[in-house]
C-alpha cells in the first residue's frame, strides 16, 4: 500500500527541483492525516517557499490556497502552479513577511498549514498570538511541521550536528517540551496534539538525494549520526 499517494503523485524531477529540505510533501501528507479542514476551505500555506506544498494543498486536498513567502517570487510560483494544472481560482501566491503581520482581513483563513518554516519566526513568544491568530477564524485549525530536537542540547552540541550547521543555525531547533511551553503562553489557542513525526528519516533521505549545494552540505551531519538528535515535530492547534 502506498503510504504517501498525494506526495508521490508529483514527478520525482519536480520534487528534486523544488524541495528545499526534508521532503515537505511527505511531511505535509503525514501531518494532514485525519485532518479537520473542510474541502474548499481558504487555507494559508505559511512559509511556502517554492510553492510545492501549496500546489499539493490545492490540487490534492481541494483547498483554496494562499502561498505566502518572503523569499520566493509570486510570478515564478504562479507559472509553476499553472504548469501543474492550477489556476488563480484555486491558488494565489503572495510575497509577505510573516513577522510583520499579513496583508489580509482578520478572520480571513479557515486554516493554516506550515511545513519546515514555523520554527524560524514562531520562536518569538508574541508571534502566534499577535501576528498569526488574528487572521484565523474562530475554531480554525493550524497544522505545523518543523525540524526539532529529540532533547534540547544547545549547551553541549554534538559534533555530528556541527558537521553541517553552526550553533546559530541550530538555535532554530528545539524539543517538544520547549515548544509546548512556548505555545502554552498564548491565549485563544488549544494544543490539540504535538508529536514526533514518523516520516522524518524518509523525508531526509529524499532531500539528501537531491543534487544541490544545500543538500550536499547537510549530508555530512546526517551521515555522522545527526538524526539520533534531530526529529520533526508536528503541532496541531485550534483557534479558540
Amino acid at each position: 500500500m502506498n503510504t504517501f499517494p498525494k506526495a508521490e503523485s508529483f514527478p520525482a524531477s519536480i520534487i528534486q527541483s523544488k524541495i528545499m529540505g526534508p521532503n515537505p510533501l511527505k511531511l505535509c501528507e503525514e501531518l494532514l492525516d485525519g485532518h479537520a479542514i473542510e474541502p474548499e476551505s481558504v487555507v494559508l500555506d505559511l512559509g511556502s517557499g517554492t510553492g510545492i506544498t501549496s500546489c499539493m494543498l490545492a490540487r490534492e486536498y481541494g483547498f483554496f490556497t494562499y502561498a505566502i513567502d518572503l523569499w520566493s517570487e509570486p510570478g515564478e510560483n504562479m507559472r509553476f502552479f499553472e504548469e501543474m494544472g492550477l489556476s488563480n481560482r484555486s491558488i494565489c501566491p503572495v510575497k509577505a513577511d510573516a513577522t510583520q503581520g499579513l496583508p489580509f482581513a482578520t478572520g480571513f483563513f479557515d486554516a493554516v498549514v506550515s511545513i519546515d518554516s514555523y520554527n524560524y519566526f514562531g520562536r518569538d513568544p508574541e508571534y502566534l498570538g499577535t501576528k498569526l491568530l488574528p487572521y484565523i477564524k474562530v475554531d480554525g485549525m493550524l497544522y505545523l511541521a518543523f525540524p526539532g530536537m529529540v532533547h534540547d542540547c544547545h549547551d553541549d552540541l554534538p559534533e555530528c550536528l556541527l558537521a553541517s550547521w553552526t550553533p546559530e543555525q541550530l538555535d532554530y531547533m528545539h524539543d517538544m517540551s520547549w515548544w509546548r511551553k512556548l505555545i502554552s503562553q498564548t491565549g485563544n489557542v488549544e494544543i490539540v496534539s504535538m508529536y514526533q513525526m514518523a516520516c522524518t528519516i524518509e523525508a531526509w533521505t529524499d532531500w539528501l538525494a537531491c543534487d544541490n549545494d544545500y543538500a550536499r552540505n547537510d549530508r555530512a551531519a546526517i551521515e555522522a549520526g545527526a538524526l539520533d538528535y534531530l526529529n520533526t515535530i508536528a503541532v496541531v492547534l485550534r483557534r479558540l
